[in-house]
């Protein structure tokens, strides 16, 4: 189906029903067809490799700063220009770690594919399982704006190029670049479409997930994974976890009603809604 990024790390399986499809068109441009039809959605980044990146460049940004006369009022934000001898390692520096997301998601989709082919008995070709899209997020991309060439650094959001955009490949620029909306375990994902607004009135960023209503430890306070795994089991959820504590810091509850942020990019024009994505099967971790 497709990747996500970073963060916290799962696979999902999931259905995809005629009656869910609301962009049709693009849908079917992407091989979503609907009829209960079954697509994968991994979310797996570098590994804290990307972290560690972050977390070290910080304090090097932090000295820096003093030398280039820059100031922030936030230690999270400590920067240096883009040109820069540490601007350009830190770029060269989180490139690797997203090369190494990249790397990882593709041997899981290998793997995922090997499994489906040994349980069903035929080749992952056959059986249609090919790639809708993969994008890492945390990132930071130099891009062309009618403001000039930018540093674009998403966190918490992810691309949304519109139709016609020449940095999308052919496949994608007749329609807009994907987007994979994570929801929680218990509530489904959406697949949705970028927009030229995206592009025009937030440098083509769009959520790349639901958020969060509440921190995992706070989560973990207020259910057991125990108790979580029954209740999606009765649900027609299986789900599968390293541990039941990281289980319970992803219920469902702690997470917003992500139909509802759904509605509320599209709404604002930034992006479309293709289609919904309803969870069946969940391997945390």
């Amino acid at each position: 189906m497709g990747t996500l990024g970073s963060g916290n790390h799962y696979l999902e399986v999931q259905v995809v029903s005629t009656d869910r499809i609301i962009d049709q068109a693009t849908a079917s441009a992407w091989g979503i067809t609907g009829h209960d039809q079954i697509v994968v959605m991994v979310h797996c980044g570098s590994r804290g490799f990307g972290h560690q990146v972050a977390s070290d460049y910080l304090k090097i940004f932090e000295r820096a700063m003093r030398r280039y006369g820059i100031t922030v009022k936030d230690q999270q934000l400590a920067c240096a220009p883009f040109a820069s001898v540490e601007g350009q390692d830190y770029f060269a520096a989180m490139n690797c770690a997203a090369n190494t997301a990249f790397a990882n998601r593709q041997v899981i989709t290998h793997q995922i594919r090997e499994a489906f082919a040994a349980v069903f008995g035929r080749p992952a070709e056959e059986l249609g399982m090919e790639l809708v899209y993969d994008v890492a997020h945390n990132i930071a991309k130099v891009e062309r704006y009618p403001e000039g060439e930018l540093v674009v650094h998403r966190k918490g959001s992810t691309r949304a190029l519109g139709p016609g955009s020449p940095e999308l490949s052919s496949r994608y620029r007749a329609t807009g670049q994907p987007v994979i909306c994570g929801g929680s375990m218990e509530t489904g994902s959406y697949l949705l479409v970028g927009t030229e607004r995206a592009v025009r009135n937030t440098f083509a960023s769009t959520m790349h997930g639901s958020g969060r209503t509440m921190p995992r430890a706070q989560a973990k306070k207020a259910v057991r994974g125990e108790q979580i795994t029954k209740q999606m089991k009765q649900r027609g959820i299986l789900v599968k976890a390293v541990s039941m504590s990281g289980l319970a810091e992803e219920a469902g509850f702690a997470y917003k009603n992500i139909s509802e942020v759904v509605e509320a990019v599209d709404r604002a024009g930034i992006t479309k809604t293709v289609a919904e994505l309803r969870p069946i099967g969940n391997i945390k971790g």
